[in-house]
């Protein structure tokens, strides 16, 4: 992180005040849009703070920025060691409820990533969206991976495509919990998190069941 130890000298809820209004104001403006001088006068602190505490406003936003990404591996973290007993689609259901889970409980995080998506003023954007893509690819590739171990998978089911596939759908879905214009009429848009949680079940038993019918006459 970029953080410099004055800032990390700081007691917690004042650490914690100051990244809430970094957060708050990239996923509302975006990188070039975000202002110190904002932020400053909702904070009640000077100007020169920010820049002891970060350097300048890029440090500041790869602070928050990978405080963020800490807070949703640690979600997943969670569901991977909580759920070592259980088979691949129950854990694919845990994984999907964390991320509603995230969605819901921190909607200015999430509308971060969001923002990353689209900004392409943010620094290192390629490489930051780089490196949220393989962590996904390779969380869902050991899943997989000790599903096929276990037997629950065909044998010689090509793993990284099968994560590249779960990693579409899910981010997909997820997206389009919070973006209408992502979930092609169909509802998703605003679900609550009960709804949203029965919709995450009915994708993962497709993953599960399939999608090609039986032959005629079998």
């Amino acid at each position: 992180m970029t953080a410099r130890q004055t800032f990390l000298n700081l007691p917690e809820d004042k650490r914690s005040r100051i990244t809430a209004v970094a957060i708050r104001e990239f996923a509302a403006r975006g990188y070039e849009g975000a202002s110190i001088n904002r932020m400053i006068e909702r904070l009640q602190i000077a100007k020169g703070s920010i820049f002891q505490y970060f350097g300048d406003k890029r440090g500041l936003f790869t602070y928050v920025f990978d405080l963020a990404m800490d807070m949703v591996k640690d979600y997943l973290r969670d569901v991977r060691d909580s759920t070592m007993d259980a088979d691949l689609f129950a854990r694919l259901n845990q994984t999907l409820a964390a991320g509603i889970a995230f969605v819901n409980d921190h909607p200015r995080i999430y509308a971060l990533y969001l923002r990353l998506q689209s900004d392409q003023t943010i620094p290192l954007r390629d490489d930051i969206l780089s490196s949220i893509r393989r962590y996904s690819h390779a969380y869902l590739r050991s899943l997989l991976k000790d599903a096929r171990d276990r037997g629950e998978l065909q044998t010689d089911l090509d793993l990284d495509q099968a994560a590249f596939l779960l990693d579409a759908m899910m981010d997909r879905f997820l997206q389009s919990l919070s973006m209408e214009h992502f979930d092609a009429g169909i509802g998703l848009y605003e679900l609550d998190r009960h709804q949203a949680t029965r919709w995450a079940h009915q994708l993962v038993a497709i993953v599960k069941n399939g999608m090609a019918g039986g032959e005629k006459g079998s």
